[in-house]
Formats: C-alpha cells, structure tokens, sequence
C-alpha cells in the first residue's frame, strides 16, 4: 500500500504511548482514524476528542466501515497484543496489509532525515530534548516520543516545513531495525528485554545490527564505555559521547540553588552556561546527547541553550507531583524507571538533590521475566534507599511465572534498608502511619494512577 492509497489506519492497541502519537500523525494529516485498546486511558479520551474513533471491546464485527475496506486501510498494530487477539486475527485473513508500528516510522525515515535515540534507558529524555531544541529554532522538526512532554502536552510534534524526524528507537522485539536513521545515538546497552533477545550477546547483536541501518551519509553518536561494537557503513561519521568524555561532553558543572549549570564541549568548541531546566544530575547526559545531535544539523548555540533552559522535562521522567519549601517540606517525585541501572540512576540524583534527607522509594516491578532476570540487581539498586515498598508485580504483557514474585527482590534488599511489602489497596493505609521527607516512586506500570491519592496523604504529614 502506498501513502496515497491510505484514506484510513486503524491501529490495535490505539493508546499506547508509541501507538498514539503516530494515530495522531494521521489524524492531523486529515486521514481518517479508528481503533482498539483494552481500556480508557487519558491518552484515548484525548484522541477521541480529536476525531478518533476508539473503542475497548474486541469485537471485529463493531469495526465501522471506514475501516473495512482493505484497498483503503492500513492496519496498524503493537507488538504486546497477542496473536490470538479478534480483531487482529479479522485484519490478517482479510487481505488487509498489517504492520508493526515500528514498520510505519520506518516509513518515515525513508522520507525524512530520522533522528533516532536508542538505549536501554535515557532515550525518552534525549529525544524529547533533541526535539524541542530543534522545534524552537530554525531547523523545527517532526518528532514521535516515547513520553508525554510537559512542554506541548503531547509524544507528537508535526512540522510542515522540516525535514528531520525524532523517533525514540525501541529495541523491544527489535523494533528498531526497521529504521534507517540520519542520526543515530546510542545511549546505553545494558541488558534488557531477555524474554525476547534470550541472552546479553543477542541483545548487544541488535544494538549493532542497529548500526549497520544508518544512511551511508548519516552519523553514529555513541555513549563512550559501551561493550557495543558498531557496525557502520562505509562513509558513516562516528562520534562519542559522555557527561565527563567523549567527542562531546560536558565540563565545569556547578551545583547550587537547585540549579545544574555546566559548559558543553562539542569538537569545534564550547558552549557556556547551559542551565537545566529540570536541574537533575542525570539529565546533563542526556542534554549532552540531545545537544550533541541538535549541533551537528546546524542549531546554533543561543538556540540550544535556551531550548535547555526551558526544557520542562517528558511526564513520568523524574517528575516532581509535590515540592513544598525547604527545609521541613515534603518532595514527591515520580519516575519512570524500570530496569535496575535506571533505579539506581534515579536514586542517587535524588539523593544528591536532598542530601541528608530520609529517601523513600515505592517499586512497582515491571515484567515477571525482567524480575527474574534482574532481581539481584534491583535489590541492589533499592538498597541504596532508606526505606522501601515493594508492590506487587505489573504483569503487562506476561503471563505469570511461577515462584516469580516481588519477595524476590524483597529477600535480597539489604537488611539496613527499612523495607515492606505492600497491595495496592493496602499502600495508602501504611502511608497514613509513616512520616515522609522525600518520596520516590518508580517502576513502569500503573503506579503513575495512584500518585494523586499519594500526595493527598503526604501532604497530611506534618
């Protein structure tokens, strides 16, 4: 199927954050939009307030006919829906051309210049960063992310008149090697995902593989350290990266005030006096990357440099819920992270934010087979806490594991570390008995839900 052909896409599994932010791709390009999830989120209501039809019941025969003629409509589909699911099925055998989300931004890269962040973790941050750079200058941009930012409001920029495409590449099921980057970065390569990639040797054989997709013309940007071994084409420029070292990096990094402000050394010369706008530690590697690519496509130093003072930060990326005044108030911050080295990260900015204060951290643990994968060192990580909750784990796609469970993680979390088991319905209740100064929830599943109810009782505290 050819672009012109498509008058509708119909996506399975429409309010994932990936999912939805191409959805509204073509619901701005006037194409019409319809699709399946399994429940209500913000991000569906949003898309069915902007003209897309969305519904929770999988059903084939309530599918409108805008979307069952197959000459007409592109199916669209994620890789965490089951092959067994109804309506996929219905697409499949009846002459409908299906594809993986990653296939369609594959799509795009063909047509634009991409600008894809991997890693296994600060790609989110990075490419939201690159894209808002590149949106308040000259260059502008098209950007599809994997977090809502605080900024726009949205996983979506759309540009009429850019020719470069942000994409967050997402080695989950080896999505990303449906792209042909311009640009591409390499944030990290710590093992993940070994429920698909089976051991640490394939998944590094990914990222490289990765690589070999740049545009004879493009670029590699790799974080410096990496067991990676890159595999460019010839005529590919390969340039590296780190908070300390690297062809581009950051030095004379001052802290104070609740402000980062550090020089950018890129290989023709420094930038001065680039303040964070979320004034984290582990954001100034991020910035570094994000800066790194925005300099080598032409944005001028002023440009970079205010974009990362207004930078507001991805939702669900340490992202403050509650910050009262110092120095008795109580902090709330909430992040994303799922995969011990990010835990670790998170941990140790907070700690650095409110050094000599009490750190308590709610985990929600993510995937049975990434808890049985990593449960040593997500113990290891939350030992660094001063106390910590552990709550069930959030099944997502998996099926359950037996003898998988958040006790663990419980068993291995050092014996100095205050620590508890805790429902979902029961973590509100403890919270009402315990005094807090700084809490820290993190974990990739629907904790995010209950963040309301976890200030309303924070804030009781005196």
């Amino acid at each position: 199927m050819e672009a012109k052909d498509i008058k509708a896409v119909y996506f399975v599994g429409i309010g994932g954050i990936g999912m939805s932010a191409i959805a509204r791709y073509f619901l701005h390009t006037g194409i019409a939009v319809g699709g399946y999830d399994r429940t209500s989120c913000a991000l569906t209501e949003k898309l069915r307030e902007e003209g897309a039809w969305v519904h929770y019941t999988d059903d084939p025969s309530s599918i409108p006919s805008a979307f069952t003629n197959p000459q007409r409509c592109l199916v669209v589909y994620t890789p965490a829906i089951p092959a067994e699911h109804q309506e996929l099925q219905y697409f499949r055998n009846h002459g409908f051309e299906v594809q993986k989300r990653a296939q369609v931004l594959g799509t795009l890269t063909h047509a634009l210049k991409g600008l894809c962040v991997a890693g296994t973790h600060g790609k989110t941050t990075t490419s939201s960063m690159a894209a808002h750079i590149l949106h308040q200058s000259h260059v502008d941009c098209n950007a599809f992310l994997g977090g809502i930012t605080k900024n726009y409001g949205t996983n979506y920029i759309l540009s009429k008149k850019s020719e470069y495409v942000v994409i967050e590449a997402d080695e989950f099921d080896r999505s990303f090697h449906h792209l042909t980057p311009y640009i591409a970065v390499v944030t990290a390569t710590d093992p993940d995902h070994l429920d698909i990639y089976g051991n640490y040797e394939n998944y590094l054989e990914s990222f490289a593989h990765f690589t070999e997709l740049i545009r004879p013309d493009g670029t590699l940007l790799i974080h410096t350290g990496l067991k990676l071994k890159p595999r460019v084409a010839e005529g590919v420029k390969t340039f590296t990266y780190s908070r300390n070292d690297g062809d581009y990096h950051a030095q004379n990094i001052r802290k104070g005030d609740g402000e980062i402000e550090f020089d950018f050394v890129t290989p023709d010369g420094i930038v001065p006096d680039i303040k964070l706008g979320v004034p984290v530690d582990i954001n100034i590697e991020n910035a570094v990357a994000a800066m790194a690519v925005c300099h080598m496509i032409g944005v001028d130093a002023d440009a970079m440099r205010t974009a990362i003072g207004t930078f507001m930060g991805a939702k669900r990326r340490f992202e403050f819920w509650l910050k009262q005044p110092l120095p008795g108030g109580h902090v709330v911050i909430d992040d994303y992270a799922h995969h011990p080295n990010e835990i670790k990260a998170s941990i140790k900015s907070v700690k650095d934010l409110y050094a000599g204060r009490k750190l308590s951290v709610i985990f929600q643990p993510h995937l049975y087979t990434r808890t049985r994968d990593f449960a040593n060192e997500f113990a290891e990580a939350l030992s660094l806490a001063d106390e910590v909750y552990l709550l069930p784990i959030y099944p997502a796609r998996e099926a359950p594991i037996p003898g998988v469970t958040t006790q663990i993680i419980y068993d291995k979390v050092t014996s100095k570390v205050k620590k508890n088991f805790a429902s979902k319905e029961d973590l509100l209740k403890s919270l009402q008995s315990l005094k807090f100064e700084v809490l820290l929830t993190v974990g990739a599943g629907d904790i995010v839900n209950l963040l309301p109810q976890i200030c309303e009782e924070v804030q009781k505290q005196k």
